[in-house]
């Protein structure tokens, strides 16, 4: 008995340690399979289906794609707003650094770093539809326009070339008209950046200057007449005269210098000769501005006020400029002033903000603020001084020179009352009957 129960007992003992051994053998393969369950149980985004899909890889994709879509679209346009505000010209894809009227009134110039010079119908200035012919600049840019004085050419300064291009209008097979660059460029001569160039309205030479103290007087085909040093330490500004007998620079100083650049009457070069200088502000002068004629010059400078000045002077008599009027402003970097062509009104540029004022007494007429989404790289009335426009961004505003209108009709207004002549007087009426139709077309149009 005790034998046999000895024998159940092993036996037991037996199938026991079997049953353990094949329950340890059936978990083991488990135990080892674990950690992929575990990894796989921490991928929701690759493992979670909806509708048979992985939501995870999805959203993923989605992401992706909608990052390479932002790095592709076009940084957003500025935009704004105002009564005054005529029309925005865009076209450009490009900041535009540069804005030039030609002399017949009909063409707007702007150049940017799209490669693209556009020159703009200013009879759409006030239409929906900006017409405008385009002109590509091959391996380059513009960073300075100006027109000939017929219209019909323009010169650009290349950024990369360091130098000038001409570009002419020409007729096209289909009767259209295109501008096509001339087969080569000016010779490369400064040794700085240029800042500005300018062409003279007499069609006699073109102006360069850059930023050290070198102004270059060029032929139109592309030779040095002359070169000037301004003796400023730099230059900030230069501009040719409208009537083109003059060339003016400032910079550090606290002057601006005006020389006149000479030619026989037979029209041969013969030299550059100082003219006179605007002796009055305290501090640097960021820029200055020449009225149509000539005979105004507009300064503003970093001690915080502009000067009008009258420049119908006979300085080879020894005679200066007379200081007109001084205002205040604020002033800040970069800044621009633009004197009417008609002299009544001035505008100054400041980061993005513009502000316009009247020659008479000086006071502030208007404010437009936050322009431009970038620093106003440009200013100018047009020839007619009906319009003010700038740039600073990818679109050119146009704004109604409101402040314009109101300062013909006070001064017509002064001039009526001393008019003995009938005739005068119906010529004065005439011109205020047409400034106050303009600005009640103006405010009628804006409310």
């Amino acid at each position: 008995m005790d034998e046999v129960s000895g024998v159940v007992i092993g036996v037991s003992v037996l199938l026991g340690a079997l049953v353990l051994f094949l329950l340890l053998r059936q978990k083991t393969p488990k135990g080892k399979e674990q950690p992929a369950a575990e990894k796989e149980g921490h991928k929701p985004a690759d493992d979670h289906k909806v509708n048979g899909e992985t939501t995870g890889k999805t959203s993923i994709q989605k992401k992706q794609k909608q990052l390479q879509r932002s790095r592709k679209e076009k940084p957003q346009q500025h935009n704004f707003t105002h009564p005054l505000l005529a029309a925005a010209l865009k076209g450009h894809s490009g900041s535009i650094s540069c804005l030039d009227f030609s002399s017949n009134g009909k063409y707007l110039a702007s150049c940017s770093d799209d490669r693209t010079v556009r020159i703009w119908s200013t009879k759409d200035f006030l239409e929906r539809e900006h017409r405008c012919m385009r002109a590509n600049v091959e391996l380059d840019h513009a960073t300075l326009v100006c027109f000939y004085p017929d219209s019909r050419a323009f010169i650009v300064w290349l950024a990369n070339g360091d130098t000038i291009r001409v570009f002419k209008m020409t007729k096209k097979e289909d009767g259209s008209f295109a501008y096509v660059a001339a087969p080569e460029d000016f010779p490369k001569q400064h040794k700085a950046p240029v800042i500005n160039i300018g062409v003279a309205d007499t069609g006699k030479f073109i102006m360069t200057a850059s930023s050290d103290t070198t102004i270059l007087i060029w032929d139109l085909k592309g030779e040095v007449l002359a070169s000037i040093n301004t003796n400023q330490m730099n230059n900030a500004f230069a501009a040719v005269s409208p009537c083109g007998r003059f060339v003016a620079s400032c910079g550090f100083t606290p002057d601006v210098k005006v020389w006149e650049v000479c030619f026989s009457k037979s029209g041969d070069f013969q030299e550059v000769t100082r003219a006179f200088e605007l002796k009055g502000h305290t501090a640097g002068v960021y820029s200055f501005s020449f009225s149509n004629d000539s005979r105004r010059m507009a300064t503003v400078s970093k001690d915080g006020t502009w000067k009008l000045w009258d420049t119908d002077v006979e300085y080879k008599k020894q005679q200066d400029p007379y200081l007109l009027l001084t205002g205040k402003c604020e002033v800040a970097e970069p800044c621009r002033i633009a004197l009417s062509p008609d002299a009544r009104t001035l505008a100054i540029a400041c980061s993005t903000s513009i502000f316009v004022y009247n020659t008479r007494e000086g006071k502030e007429e208007e404010r437009f603020e936050n322009v431009h989404g970038e620093h106003i790289t440009d200013l100018a009335f047009d020839v007619n001084s009906r319009f003010l426009v700038s740039c600073g961004d990818r679109a050119i505003r146009v704004f109604h020179n409101t402040a314009g209108y109101r300062a013909v009709v006070e001064e017509m207004k002064v001039l009526l009352k001393k008019a003995t002549n009938e005739s005068t007087r119906q010529r004065l009426q005439q011109q205020i009957t047409n400034a106050q139709n303009s600005l009640e077309s103006v405010y009628g149009k804006s409310k």
